[in-house]
């Protein structure tokens, strides 16, 4: 769809106005004109105007309970009249505009220039044909017209190859935007949503919603379309996109039922009927307003726009997209515009960083005042600091420049002089104006020269490097159920210390299944017979959890014989509608009796309640409230619980402890949620207050309690295994209760048995970080996060605390990256903070997509673990690129510099160096940036934030072969003659033909990169570098078709290329040369870096650094249980004897008086510091400590364990 103008738009709607007669109550306009009004003022225009949302349904021909009907035409004809809830996407660039920026690069207009002066030199000969003589050398040597006229060729063999860089560069961008707009249509079809059609509710992709629909709207919905609420159940949207406004607003049918598109839902649910799409939505009149247009053009279509513009919807957005949702400043009050600084947000929303404009910020209020706004303008920069490896390229790039640039400008200096001070000072030879151009010519020659040499030195192949590398990771990690988002947290992955997960749906199945109880005062460790239940409390669990839980919330029968049957909504909720099923019963008929507009008030789980409470009137004009949630929440607010017949006996303190104790614990240490469902009765009359939450949801009935379990994934353990292995730090971050989360762990191995680690719940962090005056201090923080494995009970504001906390520590000298996952809502401001948002794609709530940028498509851990894999891959594909690259670079740029000093001319052509330029930057960052990643990438510590792009073995490469080249291509330049026994190429005059002595030079430069570059594919110094380079086709490819090529420009480039066929002996000894570097490879692998002093510098990287610490670690892993054990033993027994002895030491010590000193010392402060572990055990409770000592490197005390047996 192109994108339609906005005059467009308001003609064809003109048209609409009149269109009743196509059978619907209600044009576009008057619905676009009541999405506008807000508040009171809404209710009363839908009554006056519509007889309510019931009228207003009526006018749309739909049922606000069973929906559309669903008939193709009615969809259709919906569609034509309403239109499509798509928003035309902005025009891709063309391959032309691309072209042009490809041109704007500074070295190729040089290049060009310099071109066309030498062709427009080239065409003018001197008048009368005698000056010849008398310009002396510099005319000498044209043998005969023929040649003198192919002087034109040079110039336009540079413009050729020119146009050849440019056009690879305008359809690596071309392509680079095909794929990113791949990528977002499929994450906008994968964007469903719940609508009732038929009375059956379905999912559909967003792009199908229709006028008139029926929209079941729930906690983390981003909303498709603008809709007015029909029903709804204690619903708080977040508008701040639209409005700017910080604070929740609570949507009811009678109160304020305007819900608008790209808003989120953040409690609650409900239904609306869907009354504006697409264009139309409030969203789409600001896409349009914003159109495909430039800014200017937005500033004059602001000024005089009929409709207050708000903020966008946000379609997931790539990085390729245009940012979304800026944080909004609009206020609307009665549809007029209430910003004066709306202007300037308004072009703020084209930032071409997505991550730039949708930032969002849960975490600041805004008042919308004018102080507020520019301080949110100033928030809204882009959101993360530049990645690791773009920072260091940028770095590299640049000081690479400057040398490049002053190279040639020597080069260009001192062939001008030579030839000056030749001519005019040594032969004495007078200036005469009819030799003018034949000077410039050389002039030009020796600028083309510098500037050829300034192409080569610069490595414009970088940034093609890092795009080719990273979208083909991309494409790849699709496969691997990573859908990234933003690009380069592909990168940023490779490098990350910290990962802190979710634990249900990532490390968990997320299938949700109750296997204990505890009914009418008996703890049954499997699912009882429903007859062994009293009937009482079975006939009110049953209702309890059939009533108390989401509608949307279904168990169905499986997609396969024999399956398992398919669990839709909350899975918490599924594992309970479970329980109703495993005990013989059923829940629709209860639901039937009482459907959802029956229900008299719902208070909806959210993670401040942590429970879900359902009021309903009985026949009797009374009310009972049936509540669930969290056990130890909900118990508290138990009185009564019913006993073994069913009746209520009071709930003492003492007994709600004697059941955390006996049944809640035990439960949760065998990794079970626990859920308790209770109920309250109210009388009739007076009706209770339902709005003071406190007092309601207070002085229960405990029905039962169940132990809900949620499997670890069978690859989870491994995956963890794997990252622990790969450096990095595995953390998790779970509302669960506290014996829940620390059995999970133990069972994926994020935490061992022994080792020293913290456990403890969001109170127990919250009193540790926080000050006397409850601000958050990060070297409190900082005491806590080195050991802190498993943080439970927490708030989505812990866990923001805690990435945040971890990413500004200063503990360490590498900043951490962290990486985190969420699926929730509430995981927005973690999601965003982090290095690494990984939100989940099928539990995962749109909102959580939105902040992340990463999508794991399948929800499971171990898809982590192969982003990790793919991010070291692209960061040692381009350190393989480097290391190929500069020493291309280094060697063409010494060869031409020298070459043009000693014999005043490069022995590369101008034409040469850029096909030389051209396999060394597009092709191998093609060949080497795709290169597969392999397992044992994980077997490294992660590289760091501030360790150098070139390694020392990197280093050690790019000078070992750089020696290697020049020694070769020198022995050619000035001996090459003798040795092959042909004429000497060297002071050639201007315009002569090729020579085959620089032919020769030319190929074997050629052929020792073509060998080099399969030497660049390993940069750890590995020996084998043709390990599996038969899994790389693209490599093998380029090879091949690079070597090709160079026959046919050797053997048929003729002037264009200066070059000269060469016989088979000729070739096989050029190959010969190359082959060399396979050999000489070998050679630089043996020699030890520690060798090489002055690469440490280079490198900057120490010995001690190099040294893998996995070694250590292996050994410790290595001990088995029954080993532990016995270290365990002996740990202790040395304990006891130190402090016995320590004990001794002291009175021996106050017998004699003298001073502490001597052999006691270590022995002492080994105790001390093993007296001191052990009273922070006791103090703190939730400190597991299965004896800190045990296999732990860290702990003091093993350490200083052993020394001391030879002392007792």
């Amino acid at each position: 769809m192109g994108d339609m103008s906005n005059s467009d738009f308001y003609a064809k709607n003109q048209r609409n106005e009149g269109n009743h007669a196509a059978g619907f109550g209600c044009s576009v306009m008057e619905l676009r004109s009541l999405m506008e009004l807000r508040g009171t003022e809404a209710v009363v225009k839908l009554q006056e105007d519509y007889g309510g949302v019931e009228g207003l349904c009526k006018r749309l021909k739909t049922s606000p309970t069973e929906g559309l009907a669903g008939a193709q035409t009615d969809l259709d004809k919906r569609k034509e009249l309403y239109g499509k809830n798509l928003i035309p996407p902005k025009k891709p660039k063309t391959f032309l505009q691309l072209v042009w920026e490809a041109l704007q690069d500074v070295t190729l207009i040089i290049l060009e220039i310099a071109a066309l002066i030498s062709l427009g030199l080239s065409f003018y000969h001197p008048p009368g044909g005698t000056g010849g003589e008398s310009c002396g050398a510099a005319a000498g040597g044209v043998e005969d017209e023929g040649e003198a006229d192919a002087g034109w060729i040079e110039g336009a063999a540079i413009l050729l190859s020119v146009v050849c860089v440019v056009l690879v560069t305008a359809f690596n961008d071309w392509s680079k935007e095909k794929q990113f707009r791949g990528l977002q249509s499929r994450i906008e079809q994968e964007q469903k949503f719940q609508v009732v059609r038929g009375s059956q509710v379905i999912q559909l992709p967003v792009a199908d919603i229709v006028v008139g629909d029926i929209a079941q709207i729930k906690y983390g919905d981003l909303l498709p379309a603008d809709g007015v609420l029909i029903q709804g159940n204690d619903l708080k949207i977040d508008e701040s996109s639209l409005t700017g406004e910080s604070d929740h607003v609570r949507k009811a049918a009678d109160k304020d039922p305007m819900l608008l598109s790209g808003t989120h839902v953040m409690e609650g649910s409900g239904r609306m009927v869907v009354t504006a799409v697409g264009v139309n939505s409030q969203t789409g009149i600001i896409f349009t307003l914003l159109g495909a247009g430039s800014e200017e053009e937005e500033k004059t279509e602001k000024k005089d726009c009929s409709h207050p513009p708000i903020h966008p919807i946000a379609t997931i957005a790539t990085d390729g997209a245009a940012g979304i949702n800026a944080p909004g400043s609009a206020s609307l009050i009665n549809g007029k515009m209430q910003d004066p600084n709306m202007e300037s947000n308004q072009i703020k929303v084209k930032k071409p960083d997505g991550a730039a404009a949708m930032e969002m910020q849960p975490l600041k209020s805004a008042e919308g005042g004018e102080a507020d706004e520019k301080e949110r303008k100033r928030v809204s920069v882009p959101k993360k600091e530049k990645s690791v490896l773009q920072g260091k390229l940028t770095k590299l790039a640049v000081q690479i420049g400057k040398a490049g640039l002053l190279m040639s400008a020597i080069t260009v200096i001192i062939l001008v002089l030579f030839f000056a001070i030749d001519n005019f000072v040594m032969q004495k030879r007078p200036w005469l104006p009819e030799c003018t151009p034949i000077y410039i010519q050389y002039f030009v020659k020796f600028f083309i020269i510098g500037v050829t040499v300034l192409v080569v030195a610069v490595p414009e192949g970088l940034p093609l490097a890092v795009t080719i590398s990273l979208a083909y990771s991309v494409k790849k990690m699709m496969k691997d159920n990573n859908l990234v988002r933003h690009l380069d947290a592909c990168e940023t992955m490779g490098n990350a210390t910290a990962i802190c997960s979710d634990k249900t749906g990532t490390l968990t199945t997320n299938r949700m299944t109750a296997v204990q109880c505890y009914v009418g005062d008996v703890h049954y460790k499997e699912i009882p017979d429903p007859g062994a239940l009293p009937p009482k409390s079975l006939e009110l669990l049953i209702n309890a959890i059939s009533l108390n839980s989401a509608y949307t919330t279904k168990i169905l029968p499986p997609d396969k014989e024999g399956g398992l049957p398919k669990q839709v909504g909350n899975k918490t909720e599924c594992g309970l509608l479970g329980l109703v099923l495993d005990l013989k019963r059923d829940y629709q008929p209860i639901r039937n009796q009482i459907p959802e507009e029956k229900l008299y008030k719902v208070y909806t789980f959210n993670s401040v309640r942590k429970s879900m409470s359902t009021v309903i009137k009985l026949p009797d004009g009374s009310f009972r409230m049936y509540s669930k949630g969290a056990s130890e929440i909900v118990l508290k607010k138990c009185s009564h619980v019913l006993n073994e017949v069913g009746e209520a006996r009071v709930f003492r303190p003492r007994d709600k402890d004697e059941m955390v104790k006996k049944v809640i614990e035990p439960m949760a240490c065998d990794g079970l949620r626990t859920i308790c469902v209770g109920y309250r009765d109210f009388p009739g009359d007076p009706e209770p207050n339902w709005d003071d939450e406190n007092n309601i949801l207070s002085d229960l009935t405990a029905i039962c309690v169940v132990g809900i379990e949620d499997p670890v994934r069978p690859e989870v353990p491994d995956a963890i295994q794997k990252c622990q292995r790969a450096g990095i730090t595995v953390r998790m971050v779970t509302g669960d209760n506290i014996n829940t989360a620390r059995a999970i762990a133990i069972k994926c191995g994020i935490i061992h048995p022994g080792e020293d680690f913290l456990c403890i719940d969001g109170k127990e962090f919250n009193r540790r970080i926080r000050n006397e005056k409850g601000e958050v201090e990060q070297e409190r923080i900082d005491k806590v996060w080195p050991k802190l494995r498993v943080l439970a009970r927490s708030s989505p504001t812990d866990k923001h605390t805690l990435v945040k906390g971890i990413i500004d520590s200063t503990m360490v000298d590498q900043r951490q990256v962290v990486a985190v996952t969420g699926d929730g809502t509430n995981d927005g401001p973690a999601l965003k903070k982090a290095d690494v948002g990984f939100a989940m794609g099928i539990a995962g709530t749109d909102v959580a997509k939105e902040a992340s940028d990463i999508i794991l498509t399948d929800d499971n851990f171990s898809s982590i673990v192969k982003a990790v894999m793919w991010g070291r891959n692209v960061y040692d594909s381009i350190s393989k690129f480097l290391q190929f690259q500069l020493t291309v670079n280094v060697v063409a740029v010494i060869v031409a510099f020298t070459g043009a000093c000693i014999t005043q001319d490069s022995p590369l052509k101008a034409v040469q160096m850029l096909w030389v330029n051209l396999i060394m930057d597009t092709f191998a960052s093609l060949a080497l940036a795709t290169e597969p990643p392999t397992e044992s990438l994980l077997k490294r510590k992660p590289y760091g934030r501030n360790k150098p792009l070139i390694s020392s073995t990197m280093t050690k490469n790019i000078l070992g072969h750089g020696v290697y080249q020049l020694i070769i291509i020198f022995t050619l330049l000035f001996a090459g003659e003798q040795i092959f026994d042909i004429d000497s190429g060297r002071n050639a005059p201007l315009h002569s033909p090729p020579s085959e002595h620089y032919t020769i030079i030319f190929n074997t430069f050629v052929m020792m990169q073509l060998f080099n570059e399969i030497n660049a594919r390993k940069i750890h110094g590995e020996r084998n570098v043709f390990d599996g380079i038969f899994r790389n086709p693209i490599f093998c490819s380029i090879v091949f078709g690079t070597f090709a090529m160079q026959i046919v420009i050797v053997q048929f480039g003729g002037k264009p290329f200066s070059c000269q066929p060469l016989d088979l002996e000729k070739w096989m000894w050029c190959v010969f040369l190359g082959l060399g570097e396979l050999v000489w490879g070998q050679v630089i692998a043996s020699i030890p870096n520690a060798r090489l002093r002055f690469l440490r510098r280079a490198g900057q990287l120490t010995q001690k650094d190099e040294c893998p610490e996995e070694d250590v670690n292996e050994e410790n892993e290595e001990i088995d249980h029954a080993e532990r054990e016995l270290r365990r033993g002996q740990i202790l027994w040395f304990r006891g004897l130190n402090r016995i002895q320590t004990q001794i030491e002291v009175v021996n010590t106050f017998k004699s008086g003298t001073s502490f000193q001597g052999a006691g010392a270590l022995r002492r402060q080994s105790s001390t510091t093993s007296q001191t572990q052990d009273v922070t055990n006791v103090s703190s409770p939730s400190h597991v400590s299965l004896s800190n000592a045990l296999s732990s490197p860290t702990s003091t005390t093993a350490a200083t364990a052993p020394p001391t047996t030879g002392q007792c």
